[in-house]
């Protein structure tokens, strides 16, 4: 029986967001530098910003919280394959639930779990030990959407529902971090994402033709790519922000 594949499973992806390995790795390679002892992921999905800190910092434990069973699964046997099993833990469950503070805390593209960015940026600074650093990654408008553009988004979508990089760092600046680094995305990063989000639903489409469910994958896929070509294509950006809090 063909194996029917699930949109946005992120199989075709190393992380589920706008980052490339380079950008990740001097991330990583900065975060790592203190040598925090304990990681919490928020949102981790599958964990795999998550396993390179701990790859990187010998004897660091972390713990990746999700609400996707499917991520969640994923990140242990990821934890598995790289003997990180003992000390990668990945829990299934609302990221707002798990309160206890870690020396590095990394936070991307899930701030929902915790409300709005400003109410995300509070919790979060809670969450932080005291000299510990937070990685925090959230959408940006890069320029202001037309009419048109936020029409082709997601319903209801307005210009108040995502915040420009200024305010993104005021919000951060108000909860009580510094910011160490401040960027964003480049498209290709954006074009590297968007393309692989479905790409191996595509794939199978082409050799699955007649499958009785390939017109409705066919059509989740033809809205994905129209929201993202006719809506938030050079129009929405991603922030990586990587914060501190005094000792």
């Amino acid at each position: 029986m063909t194996t029917l594949p699930k949109l946005g499973s992120g199989s075709r992806l190393h992380f589920h967001g706008p980052l490339s390995a380079d950008r990740a790795d001097r991330l990583v390679a900065d975060l790592a530098l203190r040598g925090p002892a304990t990681v919490v992921d928020y949102g981790s999905g599958w964990g795999e910003l998550l396993l390179r800190v701990l790859a990187a910092v010998p004897g660091a434990r972390g713990t990746g919280i999700d609400v996707h069973g499917p991520d969640v699964a994923r990140g242990r046997a990821l934890a598995a394959e790289r003997g990180l099993a003992d000390r990668a833990t990945f829990v299934e469950g609302p990221a707002a639930d798990h309160t206890e503070p870690a020396d590095l805390v990394l936070s991307i593209g899930a701030y929902q779990a915790f409300g709005s960015i400003p109410e995300a940026l509070e919790a979060l600074r809670g969450r932080v030990r005291p000299g510990g650093r937070l990685l925090f990654g959230a959408e940006v408008w890069e320029r202001t959407p037309t009419e048109s553009e936020l029409a082709a988004m997601w319903p209801g979508m307005t210009a108040d529902d995502c915040l420009y990089l200024p305010d993104l760092v005021d919000a951060a600046l108000a909860a009580g971090f510094r910011p160490l680094r401040v960027e964003t995305a480049t498209r290709a990063e954006w074009e590297e994402f968007e393309s692989g989000y479905g790409a191996d639903v595509e794939e199978w489409l082409l050799d699955n033709p007649g499958h009785p469910e390939a017109a409705d994958l066919r059509a989740k896929l033809d809205e994905h790519l129209s929201i993202w070509l006719r809506g938030t294509h050079g129009v929405f950006g991603f922030a990586y922000l990587t914060l501190g809090v005094t000792a």
